[in-house]
């Protein structure tokens, strides 16, 4: 008779233990400071343990710049859930994870519990619930990148990486949506592309001294034309000069954009889009002059009705 769940280690007997006991605990299981499981999809929380209430922010420190990024998500959202993803962003962005004590600092802001925090902390994939390297390098692996070589570059990138795990957190990632510039990479953020295996070590350099803005400036997709009209010769990232310090390459000659009217604030939003001039129906026709058309066809005004039809139709009908 089974007595319900036990946990065993992955090399003992799966004997259930006596009613109201648990068993052996998995020690292969990771687990954080106090004793929980570190949870995941695969990975559910310790069951014996009672569920965690709410963080009180009386005896919760949360530092000042993180509590005001959080209520100022809040401001924005009529329901207060929908603060929780950009939360647990400016958590990770500070812890570099979402650890139990970033948890329990948006807990204690949000007023939510840790496992409602957990539980889209698991879902999205981007959100970190075990330690990873200070930098987050993404390869993406999707059709179009994988067509040009995504996963020769992987396994180059994981491969220049080993051992400095604490540096790098170098991962495959099915699609980051930058099909025009594959095979491209995800640095921190920063998407770069076309990349060639041997330029992998210089990368790595590059980010490990802080340098990631330098790294191919004129194939950062935030300095082409495509992704910012008003994108010049100096990168978003504030770095100068002529050429990229890793390929030696110059830049990609760009013209100089005056900005676009599109581009504004919202509060200097004009009331109506600059429109184009465009040709009159007398040039489109080829009527240079301007005049009327006696040929045009007939406006809608003087277009007979279906009501004015209708007698010849009649008188058709008659004749026939």
């Amino acid at each position: 008779m089974s007595h319900g769940p036990y946990i065993t280690t992955r090399d003992s007997p799966q004997v259930a233990p006596e009613p109201g006991q648990l068993g052996p605990r998995d020690k292969s299981i990771p687990r954080d400071d106090h004793g929980s499981r570190i949870p995941g999809w695969d990975t559910p929380n310790d069951l014996a343990k009672p569920p965690a209430t709410i963080p009180d922010p009386a005896t919760t420190p949360v530092p000042d710049h993180l509590r005001e990024e959080i209520e100022s998500y809040l401001g924005r959202y009529p329901d207060p859930k929908s603060a929780i993803i950009p939360a647990l962003w400016a958590a990770q962005r500070l812890h570099g994870w979402c650890s139990p004590v970033a948890i329990a600092q948006v807990g204690a802001v949000l007023q939510r519990t840790p496992a409602e925090l957990m539980a889209v902390a698991t879902f999205y994939d981007q959100f970190e619930t075990e330690p990873v390297g200070k930098s987050t390098i993404y390869v993406c692996t999707n059709i179009s990148c994988s067509l040009r070589g995504a996963d020769a570059l992987l396994h180059k990138f994981e491969h220049e990486s080993a051992g400095r795990e604490d540096e790098f957190h170098v991962r495959g990632f099915e699609c980051l949506g930058a099909c025009d510039i594959a095979p491209m990479v995800s640095i921190d953020g920063l998407f770069i592309g076309p990349i060639d295996t041997d330029e992998v070590a210089g990368i790595l350099a590059a980010v490990a001294e802080g340098r990631a803005h330098e790294i191919f400036p004129e194939r950062q997709i935030n300095n082409m034309k495509i992704a910012d009209p008003a994108a010049g010769d100096t990168p978003s990232h504030g770095a100068q000069g002529p050429q990229s310090k890793l390929s030696g390459k110059p830049n990609g000659d760009v013209d100089d954009v005056s900005p676009d009217p599109r581009r504004h604030s919202s509060t200097t939003r004009p009331s109506k889009l600059p429109e184009e001039d465009e040709p009159t129906d007398q040039h489109a026709h080829g009527n240079p002059t301007g005049e009327a058309d006696d040929t045009a066809e007939a406006t809608d005004d003087t277009k007979p009705t279906a009501a004015e039809d209708a007698p010849d139709a009649a008188t058709d009908e008659e004749s026939a």
